[in-house]
């Protein structure tokens, strides 16, 4: 069945290459990259190797499962530079799922006096040689995109993004995370945004967990 998966991955990948090639030829995209121009197709043993490459938990995610259980938050908040800070607690379980390539989060707490839950994915990504996330909660209705390095003498992800700002119509914003790992019991997570008087960066957002 796996290889039968990486066969039909591969013969995408081919059908992917000859649109390329025929879209070059016939100029139909005035557009199109100059990326997508210099495209060389790929021979399906070098294919199927880096496919297989790609799908297989490493290192990365042997490191996130570590994290599975259940976490208890202690949350600070500021709504602008230098304001007032708003404290509270939440849970946080996280569950690794598909074989051990992705992190599942389900978050529970309160916002201003507001129940307030969210759900996250996380993973790190074999061929970017990255972490990735996505998030959405029960605030909003979009999505928020970020990707990570990770930072071995630190122990940390610098998670960098974009997500939506309801203030300014169409428009996102960016936004930065720092995931701390301290030991097997305790984390650090500090998120950080634009002032909305200014527009420049501050730490919106602090949550130190404890496994429980």
């Amino acid at each position: 069945m796996k290889n039968l998966f990486f066969a039909a991955c591969t013969a995408l990948f081919f059908v992917a290459c000859d649109k390329v090639k025929m879209d070059v030829k016939t100029g139909s995209d005035a557009t199109e990259s100059k990326e997508n121009e210099e495209w060389k197709p790929v021979d399906s043993a070098t294919a199927t190797k880096a496919w297989m490459e790609y799908a297989t938990p490493g290192d990365m995610q042997k490191m996130l499962a570590k994290s599975d259980g259940v976490w208890i938050g202690e949350n600070t908040m500021w709504m602008e530079d230098g304001g007032k800070p708003m404290t509270s607690k939440s849970t946080t379980t996280n569950k690794m799922i598909f074989d051990g390539r992705y992190q599942t989060s389900e978050h529970k707490g309160d916002f201003m006096g507001m129940p307030f839950e969210g759900m996250s994915i996380t993973g790190y990504d074999n061929s970017k040689k990255k972490f990735v996330s996505t998030w959405i909660d029960n605030m909003g209705t979009g999505t928020m995109n970020m990707e990570g390095e990770w930072n071995a003498s630190k122990k940390s992800i610098e998670f960098k993004g974009k997500m939506t700002d309801p203030s300014r119509p169409g428009k996102d914003c960016d936004v930065r995370e720092v995931c701390t790992f301290v030991d097997d019991t305790h984390q650090t997570l500090e998120m950080f945004g634009p002032d909305p008087k200014t527009g420049k960066e501050f730490k919106t957002m602090e949550i130190k967990y404890t496994k429980k």
